[in-house]
């Protein structure tokens, strides 16, 4: 009897060391939530650009029709600069005839000798992912694919993309295209993105161009007299398709499937303000590529909350106030311009905090301001860090991390005859200071 209680005891004595271990484990470790079934993974805040879950997220893997999102964005540009326009016609050259032709690479079955819109074009690799529409429309931008493929890899220079290398404007492996492969690349080249880089790419295309939006939200277009389908089952289609994976607030972005690349999707969804871009690499079904897409988008629209962290004119306790040289008040008070609100958990405020940088050009070596100093003038700025281990970051340097630091109050500078007896004061004072100084050292 003593030792079947001396064994219960220890059960559940063994049981509560579990629970409280696991009620103290680090925020760090608790935050891994996202039971995640794909080899790479991220989701970013697309209103302030943080970084709310990530998963080998630097990782470089073949995109496949992702790659079509950079596309897209240089079409947009193109437009937006008067270089094209939507009702610009082109024909279809032999390269991309053959591709719509080549049932390997799922056509719609473009004809030769037709004038197509780029309007029309558009819809067609935005909705349905055509290949063959894709090459037309990098054709007509840059005479050819191969320039075109210059173009998307200098954008991707200019948008920041941490990891990228394209090859071609469709996603597809260079080795398939044969002879027709982009000029100037390896004829075995791949499309690479990592997680990052493909989310900072949709941020780009949502941010600059969210028209886009319109487009990719369509469940089915016309198109040459017949009806294409968005390729993105988290829409809104007819009951008798991909019902159930329907997500509310889905308007996008861009599906992908090789061999090579397995199934990947770049979502994007909005609630209320709020906005959600996620990327999924390398799942192994088309359905597994948007059933992990939800579980995303539920963690970051059920476990994150718009919250205001520090509000305007927030201040530090030790540094709210800095000197002033030559004015007609010795400090001027300050404090953040602007309010910062972020997602974060309800539970995790206090674990952000912040710390300030100010503008060493603005202060002199005493580390003064001088006058004459403008109310609201900025003079640093202020990083707001999140104290705990699971950082993520953002997905763009300016982002909300930062805010400046400004004067509170104006400060005129102070009158010549004030400034005079100051100086006089400040020779005696410092001509003391030497005699002291010299009287001491005779002993």
């Amino acid at each position: 009897m003593k030792h079947v209680m001396r064994k219960s005891f220890f059960i559940f004595l063994a049981a509560v060391i579990m629970a409280f271990s696991i009620a103290i484990q680090p925020l760090s470790a608790q935050a891994s939530e996202v039971d995640l079934e794909a080899e790479s993974a991220i989701l970013v805040d697309a209103n302030t650009g943080k970084i709310l879950f990530a998963k080998n997220a630097d990782k470089l893997f073949p995109p496949a029709s992702m790659t079509k999102m950079m596309t897209e964005y240089l079409v947009w540009e193109a437009v937006e600069k008067g270089q094209i326009s939507w009702d610009t016609t082109t024909q279809i050259s032999d390269y991309p005839y053959s591709i719509s032709a080549d049932s390997t690479f799922s056509g719609i079955g473009l004809k030769q000798a037709k004038d197509y819109k780029v309007k029309d074009l558009y819809h067609a690799m935005a909705i349905n992912s055509d290949n063959a529409a894709t090459i037309a429309l990098a054709e007509l931008i840059a005479g050819s694919e191969g320039e075109f493929v210059k173009l998307m890899n200098k954008k991707g220079e200019e948008m920041g993309l941490p990891d990228f290398e394209f090859v071609n404007s469709t996603g597809i492996e260079n080795e398939s295209l044969g002879d027709n492969h982009p000029k100037g690349t390896d004829p075995n080249g791949v499309n690479y993105l990592s997680a990052k880089s493909a989310a900072l790419l949709a941020y780009h295309l949502v941010h600059d161009f969210p028209k886009a939006l319109e487009i990719s939200s369509k469940p089915t277009v016309k198109f040459d007299g017949k009806e294409l389908r968005n390729l993105n089952w988290m829409l809104q289609h007819d009951k008798t398709n991909f019902e159930e994976f329907y997500y509310e607030g889905v308007d996008g972005l861009k599906t992908g499937f090789t061999d090579l690349a397995g199934y990947t999707f770049t979502g994007t969804a909005k609630k209320g303000d709020r906005r959600l871009i996620s990327v999924v690499m390398k799942t192994k079904s088309e359905a597994k590529r948007f059933e992990q897409t939800a579980k995303l988008l539920d963690y970051g629209f059920q476990k994150f909350e718009n919250t205001e962290i520090f509000p305007a004119g927030y201040q530090l306790e030790d540094k709210s106030s800095i000197p002033v040289n030559k004015g007609k008040k010795d400090d001027v008070s300050i404090s953040l311009a602007e309010s910062v609100s972020l997602p974060i958990k309800p539970d995790e405020k206090d674990l952000y905090e912040i710390t300030y940088t100010l503008d060493k050009e603005k202060l002199n070596k005493d580390g003064q301001l001088t006058a004459p100093i403008k109310k609201g003038e900025k003079i640093g700025t202020a990083q707001i860090t999140y104290k705990a281990d699971n950082d993520y970051g953002y997905i763009t340097k300016d982002s909300n991390s930062t805010v400046d630091v400004v004067t509170d109050t104006s400060v005129e500078k102070s009158n010549w005859f004030m400034l005079t007896i100051g100086a006089i004061g400040d020779f005696f004072v410092d001509l003391f200071h030497t005699v002291v100084d010299w009287i001491k050292g005779l002993f």
